[in-house]
């Protein structure tokens, strides 16, 4: 499938996917299988990728490995602007040498959460993306209240940006009225559909782009869905995101990198398992899940 031209200069747009690490059955990362995968997804369509998300399983890496998915990333992508790694730590000097090693790769921009050891209040966010915004390389703000128990709210948002500390955000609320708000705080502040299964509201609501899960599993379709959400063609759109939604929704469950790796295995692509404490899905989701992905692929979708 052609895809329009990727914006160089504003690379954070489009459909970034958040990649699935291929597993061996020994939980080693498979590196060619990764590599084949980012070309595939590109090749599908796909605007570029985001190695070393919480679907990437980043906090299970070790250094080396995580270094090594990035730089195996922009290698495969052919190049690095489609390349928008995680750069989540603990600390912001360990998030900023994570954006320094991106830069070094040759990478686009990068996807920093908020501090997450802690609830950390508006000083220690906007410290925060301060500091890894001075490495130079653009940076998207991802907002995951549940997860980091720290709210990147419209008005805080509008401050980071304002500040110049973040171009983008991944919007993973699912509260999409914030979608006018941030519009309206900070008009020039690029929104980023965050999860899934509120793809088709985010793109109504002006979206730009979607950092995303199930393309992992089923490239096409998602492209072919998210390219009629954002031109707002609902006659298309519509009953398409209807018929991914029993799967989309899985990326908003705590259980979303077993179900999305499930479903790529279902689908011949790379998955494998996920690296512990991530085990296999209880036996009545991974059902669920099978069901759903069978039934896509049964109806044409992949």
């Amino acid at each position: 499938m052609t895809h329009p031209q990727h914006d160089r200069t504003r690379p954070w747009r489009g459909i970034m996917v958040a990649t699935a690490l291929p597993l061996r059955p020994d939980h080693s990362v498979d590196y060619d299988a990764f590599a084949e995968h980012v070309q595939r997804l590109i090749a599908a369509g796909c605007d570029g990728v985001v190695p070393n998300g919480s679907l990437g399983e980043y906090q299970t890496l070790t250094a080396e490995e995580r270094a090594r998915v990035v730089t195996t990333a922009v290698e495969a992508a052919g190049d690095g602007a489609r390349v928008m790694p995680g750069v989540a730590a603990y600390g912001s000097a360990e998030s900023r040498r994570w954006t320094e090693q991106a830069a070094e790769a040759g990478a686009g921009s990068v996807l920093l959460l908020p501090p997450n050891a802690y609830r950390a209040d508006a000083a220690a966010v906007r410290a925060h993306y301060a500091e890894v915004a001075k490495v130079g390389l653009p940076v998207v703000a991802y907002n995951n209240p549940y997860d980091t128990k720290v709210d990147l709210t419209p008005e805080l948002l509008a401050e980071l940006h304002g500040e110049g500390s973040i171009v983008a955000v991944k919007e993973f609320s699912g509260d999409v009225r914030r979608a006018y708000e941030i519009a309206e705080l900070a008009p020039g502040l690029d929104l980023l559909i965050g999860a899934d299964d509120v793809l088709l509201e985010l793109a109504l609501a002006g979206a730009v782009g979607w950092i995303a899960g199930y393309p992992n599993a089923l490239p096409e379709a998602s492209v072919a869905l998210y390219r009629a959400a954002v031109a707002h063609d609902l006659a298309t759109a519509l009953p398409l995101y209807r018929a991914l939604h029993p799967l989309l929704r899985w990326d908003s469950k705590t259980e979303f990198v077993q179900a999305i790796k499930l479903s790529m295995d279902i689908a011949g692509l790379p998955g494998g398992p996920t690296r512990p404490p991530r085990g296999p899905l209880p036996a009545q989701v991974a059902a669920a899940v099978r069901a759903a992905t069978e039934k896509a692929l049964a109806e044409g979708l992949s």
